[in-house]
């Protein structure tokens, strides 16, 4: 018979059968080491990032990104792929065929800020 003061009992992973929903919870999601950031953020080096990366990035930074906007963010690093600069919110509207008022009213904000945060690219500069 368990005595009140008793330890829970330990599952199979050692962790304590009262964490069973927590672990299961951990299973499902993938850590990721966030490489070093700014102060704003951003990744200091471009090249860390990946995918698993800009979500971990957006987790810690308990923001919730749609997979709409996870479409955007793929647009606005195809277009920094071909010309080597990040579009003014304007020109990326154009670009990937959405007014941008939308933009606007998706992300809540000046969309290019989170989109090149958590899309591992330089921050904007002008219109944001």
């Amino acid at each position: 018979m368990e005595s009140a003061h008793s330890l829970p009992q330990e599952t199979p992973m050692g962790w304590p059968d009262n964490t069973t929903n927590d672990i299961t919870k951990m299973r499902d999601v993938k850590m990721v080491e966030i490489p070093e950031r700014d102060g704003d953020g951003y990744l200091k080096d471009m090249e860390n990032w990946t995918l698993e990366i800009g979500k971990a990035m957006a987790e810690a930074d308990n923001y919730t990104l749609t997979e709409s906007m996870w479409e955007q963010i793929e647009k606005a690093r195809d277009y920094y792929n071909e010309n080597n600069i990040v579009p003014p919110i304007r020109k990326f509207a154009k670009y990937i065929g959405i007014d941008k008022k939308v933009l606007f009213s998706d992300w809540n904000t000046g969309p290019m800020k989170p989109i090149t945060k958590y899309g591992g690219l330089p921050k904007p500069t002008g219109c944001v």
